[in-house]
């Protein structure tokens, strides 16, 4: 990486008193534009998680790294990821091999290629309000139009779209379902309709939020079919109303806990 990378981490509850005990590990990935801050700073994932024996592990992934290796030749997000910071987490941390990662928009899009390109090292992927088909029209606007306002030069992180057309589809989750398999997958989105959980936002932010999440579903839903029909075993929440925003994120998190608990067990 050329550098330090913050990762912020949560205790297990027993970490101190159980000095002999490796735990089970949920790697938290952060979106777009944020920083490995996001899931302590704006949910309640300290509290829904002090009873569990879990550690949570939440890294720095660039506001526009896009989880992956570059092919530019730095950064190397997903090395640092799923090597050096598993290594970390193991010596120092106690991290146990039961693995999960959950990610939100960009961090969606990198928990799905981790566990895709790493098959075996986590038991539960989820993956909410993401792209999940770097081939869907819609997905090459937004992912360009996203790049362009945070400077970043998509031909850096993946080469070129058909000089490079292997990289990329190395990096598209929709066109490996098999890779998944051995997993248990979750996907999540909303509709673009903004709902109750957005009384506290309006204007231009509100709008984007909106926007950014309404094309979401249709690519998801057919994302799903070809999981299961790889042999996959993948739930979907497809909900309306529902924008790109951290309240719904919250309240997947809240919804999913139970089963990720389970899968770690």
């Amino acid at each position: 990486m050329r550098g330090s990378v913050p990762v912020r981490v949560i205790l297990p509850r027993s970490w101190r008193s159980d000095a002999e005990r490796r735990f089970p590990v949920v790697y938290l990935l952060h979106g777009g534009n944020d920083d490995y801050t996001s899931w302590t700073r704006e949910t309640d994932v300290e509290e829904l998680t002090k009873q569990s024996d879990v550690l949570i592990v939440m890294p720095d992934a660039g506001k526009a790294g896009y989880y992956s290796d570059w092919y530019a030749g730095s950064p190397l997000w997903e090395t640092f990821h799923t090597v050096e910071l598993v290594r970390l987490m193991e010596r120092v941390f106690r991290a146990s091999s039961a693995r999960a990662v959950i990610g939100l928009s960009m961090g969606g899009f990198g928990a799905l290629n981790y566990a895709a390109h790493h098959r075996g090292m986590f038991r539960y992927v989820a993956s909410m309000s993401s792209y999940v088909d770097l081939n869907d029209p819609a997905v090459r606007v937004a992912l360009n139009l996203g790049s362009l306002k945070d400077g970043v030069n998509l031909r850096d992180v993946w080469g070129d779209p058909r000089v490079n057309a292997d990289i990329w589809r190395a990096h598209n989750p929709a066109a490996m379902p098999r890779a998944f398999r051995g997993t248990r997958v979750h996907l999540s989105s909303g509709d673009g309709d903004i709902g109750p959980l957005d009384a506290n936002r309006s204007g231009p932010v509100l709008m984007f939020a909106a926007a950014g999440e309404a094309f979401l579903p249709r690519s998801i839903a057919r994302f799903a079919t070809s999981l299961r029909s790889a042999g996959v075993e993948v739930s979907t929440h497809l909900y309306s109303p529902g924008t790109h925003s951290w309240p719904y994120w919250e309240r997947e998190l809240h919804a999913i806990w139970p089963t990720v608990t389970k899968e770690l067990a």
